[in-house]
């Protein structure tokens, strides 16, 4: 239970009483964060706030068609809300001098450290931007094109295309709002689910050759060094989605994707199904998400990072 957490409606009042304001999306950004960042941004402008995005990392091409507009210092921020930001952690350092100043942080991951000074959070939802939907709802703005995009964008993405368990009967409904709004359907699944880059498919192809069980083969590894993904050329947006490839195979519990991010740091990505937490696993090693999928930074070698993500999954496989 999250000291500090305030409901839908208290969010929705205090959105209303603020302006100049900046909306921070966590690093390596998916289509949850900038979605839900997104769909919040031209809902506040609605209103006639001033509000800009703001993300440690530079938003991958896919998702230009968001129009985001992007902070660079056209105003002076009075009010620091982060969407999608579960940990301080997650912001990067070039967003790090907001890390204690974030006034409001709007979420759906259980692994909420409470770092804002105030909180709205849903960790049963399946994307923030179903939480998002419901505090612009509150704040009686009207749903145009711009916000179902987003919004849209940030739900099909995070639910994997409606096919992950923690979707329910009311994200269905919020998707058909969204869609009743003008969210392009068609564009936005094309995009993300029915079509893949030719640096996606080369980046799959290596993960595969890297491929190795464990634990009776409840457990599958795939890994990502820097070497491949520089020599393929990869950018962020083409990586997505290759975290889920392990845990689709059949008899495999626990995915485990390893990337390399710098010479010494690598990010873990946890994927489960019933038989073990992947929130659990990936706290082991100071990250966290959700029971499904979640993950964290580790500092070492992929020998040393495999080796510790590996004791975890062991740990959890055994509880």
């Amino acid at each position: 239970m999250i000291n500090n957490g305030i409901t839908v409606q208290q969010t929705a009042e205090y959105l209303k009483n603020a302006d100049n304001i900046l909306l921070l999306c966590h690093k390596n950004p998916d289509g949850d964060t900038l979605g839900s960042a997104g769909g919040l941004m031209y809902a506040l402008k609605k209103l006639g706030k001033v509000c800009a995005v703001a993300c440690n990392d530079e938003i991958p091409q896919k998702y230009d068609f968001l129009d985001l507009d992007v902070f660079s210092g056209q105003f002076t921020p009075e009010y620091i809300v982060a969407v999608d930001v579960a940990d301080t952690k997650l912001l990067g350092d070039k967003m790090a001098e907001y890390a204690d100043k974030v006034d409001l942080c709007i979420d759906h991951h259980p692994s909420n450290t409470g770092y804002a000074t105030m909180v709205c959070c849903d960790g049963k939802l399946p994307a923030a931007a179903q939480l998002v939907l419901q505090v612009v709802q509150a704040m009686e703005v009207e749903l145009d094109v711009n916000i179902a995009n987003c919004l849209y964008t940030g739900l099909m993405t995070d639910t994997g295309c409606f096919k992950y368990s923690a979707t329910t009967a009311e994200t269905h409904i919020a998707a058909a709002q969204l869609l009743n709004a003008g969210a392009a359907h068609d564009f936005i699944a094309n995009r993300f689910f029915m079509s893949k880059s030719r640096k996606t498919i080369a980046l799959e192809k290596h993960a595969l050759n890297t491929l190795e069980y464990y634990f009776d083969d409840k457990c599958a590894v795939i890994e990502l060094p820097t070497d491949v993904l520089t020599e393929i050329g990869a950018q962020p947006g083409d990586i997505d989605g290759i975290s889920a490839m392990p845990r689709t195979i059949e008899g495999v519990d626990v995915g485990i994707t390893i990337r390399q991010i710098s010479e010494s740091v690598f990010k873990v990505s946890v994927r489960t199904n019933e038989n073990a937490n992947a929130n659990e696993i990936a706290a082991g090693l100071g990250g966290g998400g959700h029971t499904k999928a979640a993950g964290c930074e580790v500092m070492g070698s992929m020998e040393s990072v495999k080796n510790a993500i590996l004791r975890e999954v062991e740990t959890a496989l055994c509880r």
